[in-house]
């Protein structure tokens, strides 16, 4: 059996990536000059076959990004019960039988990223975004006993809507998560709606978006004397996690 040298991302416009850069880099300070990270960019999921199997025995994993995390769960062979009960699969380990296992390292991230952080006041967030990326959050809020409520452009049974966040509500969330791209690089002006007049020093803002590294929402956090953080700390921690499970 050859040697698995391959590892990438499996998204949609994801030239912007942080994964490659950053594995290319470890790679370089490894000296781990076999191995290769690309970025497969690939317009639907359903082409995600055609690109395993080519040459399937030099796979060794792939991260998985938007927007395809819950989408490509049906081409796995396994999936460990954390990602299962998300839903949602962001890391792909090919074992020597040519399996993919699907696991979420994006709980690892963002526990280890905001929980040095967190007072004993931040006992209810308010998680915006009900996409593939709210899922970890929400499982991660579960383990911690902090309670959620969910936050949407629409309305539904699952979460309430930007309009209903009035005052009370800020105040009784004082943990705020911006599960959103609203703010992502080029587009750094956008933000997600809701009332920053209500924020307060004993708020914490969290961005997963870590480019730029203060968002606009973070900045309207910071101007209220909010604790805020970005989501940078998060991916290396996921990243590092995905490398410890495709060497295990």
């Amino acid at each position: 059996m050859s040697e698995r040298t391959k590892l990438g991302l499996v998204g949609k416009n994801i030239s912007y990536s942080f994964s490659k850069v950053y594995f290319l880099k470890k790679f370089e300070v490894l000296k781990l000059s076999n191995l290769t990270y690309r970025n497969f960019d690939i317009p639907e999921i359903s082409e995600f076959p055609f690109l395993i199997y080519q040459k399937e025995e030099e796979f060794k994993g792939f991260n998985v990004t938007i927007p395809y995390k819950q989408s490509i769960m049906c081409y796995l062979s396994e999936i460990d019960a954390d990602a299962q009960k998300i839903g949602a699969v962001n890391t792909i380990k090919v074992t020597d039988k040519n399996e993919l296992i699907g696991y979420n390292t994006d709980i690892y991230g963002f526990e280890h990223s905001l929980s040095p952080l967190l007072k004993q006041n931040h006992k209810n967030a308010l998680v915006l975004g009900t996409g593939g990326a709210s899922k970890a959050i929400a499982f991660v809020l579960d383990k911690l006993d902090i309670g959620y409520q969910l936050v949407s452009r629409v309305k539904s049974e699952q979460a309430i809507s930007y309009a209903d966040l009035s005052k009370e509500v800020i105040e009784n969330h004082q943990l705020i998560i911006n599960c959103t791209p609203l703010g992502t690089h080029p587009n750094i002006e956008n933000y997600p709606e809701i009332p920053y007049q209500f924020l307060s020093d004993q708020h914490f803002l969290y961005d997963l978006i870590y480019n730029p590294s203060e968002t606009t929402f973070l900045k309207k956090g910071n101007e209220r004397g909010a604790i805020t953080k970005n989501g940078l700390e998060m991916l290396e921690l996921q990243a590092e996690k995905s490398w410890e499970i495709w060497n295990s």
